[in-house]
């Protein structure tokens, strides 16, 4: 197993619903994300039985959706959210509206759609940091399984392992070469601790079989800056930020992390394809609603939401933006996520990570 870099107080953990673009906490932010937690918990368990919808399945959407995004705008589950919502708005005639409520480390959107009415007009943006968030936080006032019912991933969010534009390193053959024989002289770079990007990289040096540092960093610039000056030599980070930078060959995709090649580096190939088998570190992103909401309900918003996403124009906009477009059904996406936190916790145990 790697080393991993003990986290300074700028590298503190940050709780991840969706793909989270927030910083690190310090302590006086750490303080008040616990206290945001108290009062969320005493939120839900306040609030008692939820009651029951108003009208039948078969007249939904009968007024506008609000999706609620833990995080503020401009993020990549904002944009991504953003641009289905409008698709959705296009198919039922209904707005679909997207309320940034960022706080309390993303758990107080969270408890604000998990005490909202089960009736599919509120909506929570979840994904792989959701599963992430699951396993390796011990105090959420909400629980994921109890708490809420999946409705369809939206799309995915491909990550790269990137270099330097002049680096030696051509393939992910010559990144492991140069590890194995050089044990523990190997820096990758990352985000936040946590995060999809420095799991992905915990998950390469155990599947790789390597001694590497993990470094992490609060920004992609930080993170580009190091791998330009070789303070770290590869990196993991989020296909969509870093795309200029791709087409300028100023840094290199050496493979990308999902299972299966991104369409807009078709000539890239996977970590898998390049030497380790079963690698996939892709993150996502998709929509909940309360645990209570009808199945009927449930069932006719996937519908909506497959609809918004397979069209040509959502799917050639979210690519023209580094993401995959990509639904699912209910069952699809909660099987996702209960095997994405399954592999996260796998993970997070192997390299030792503190459970917060």
């Amino acid at each position: 197993m790697g080393k991993i870099k003990k986290p300074g107080a700028a590298h503190r953990l940050e709780l991840g619903m969706g793909l989270g673009m927030g910083k690190g906490l310090g302590l006086g932010r750490a303080m008040l994300w616990r206290g945001g937690l108290a009062m969320a918990a005493c939120a839900v368990m306040g609030t008692g039985v939820l009651a029951q919808p108003q009208g039948q399945a078969q007249d939904y959407p009968s007024k506008p959706i609000t999706v609620v995004v833990a995080f503020g705008p401009g993020g990549a589950g904002d944009l991504v959210t953003r641009r289905v919502a409008q698709a959705m708005s296009a198919t039922t005639g209904q707005s679909v509206v997207v309320e940034n409520r960022p706080g309390a480390g993303a758990a107080a959107a969270a408890v604000i759609v998990a005490k909202s009415r089960p009736d599919g007009y509120t909506v929570l943006l979840t994904g792989n940091g959701t599963a992430i968030s699951s396993v390796l936080f011990q105090n959420l006032p909400y629980n994921l399984a109890r708490d809420f019912r999946h409705v369809s991933s939206i799309a995915s969010f491909d990550l790269g392992l990137i270099v330097d534009g002049q680096s030696r390193f051509r393939s992910v053959a010559d990144v492991i070469a140069f590890a194995k024989a050089n044990p523990g002289k190997l820096n990758i770079g990352t985000s936040r601790i946590g995060s999809t990007q420095h799991l992905a990289a915990e998950m390469f040096k155990s599947m790789a079989g390597i001694d590497a540092i993990s470094v992490p960093y609060k920004t992609t610039g930080e993170m580009i800056s190091a791998v330009r000056a070789n303070d770290v030599q590869v990196a993991f980070e989020v296909l969509s930020p870093i795309l200029g930078q791709l087409s300028s060959n100023a840094i290199r995709a050496v493979a990308v992390t999902a299972i299966r090649r991104f369409p807009g580096l078709p000539d890239v190939p996977t970590v898998a394809e390049a030497g380790v088998p079963g690698f996939d570190a892709s993150s996502w992103a998709g929509f909940s609603v309360p645990a209570a909401t009808p199945t009927a309900v449930v069932q006719k918003l996937a519908a909506i939401v497959q609809a918004a996403v397979a069209s040509p124009e959502v799917q050639a906009s979210l690519q023209g933006m580094g993401y995959v477009a990509s639904a699912s059904t209910p069952e699809q996406m909660t099987a996702r996520m209960n095997d994405d936190a399954a592999k996260w916790k796998k993970v997070i145990v192997q390299a030792e990570i503190p459970l917060q």
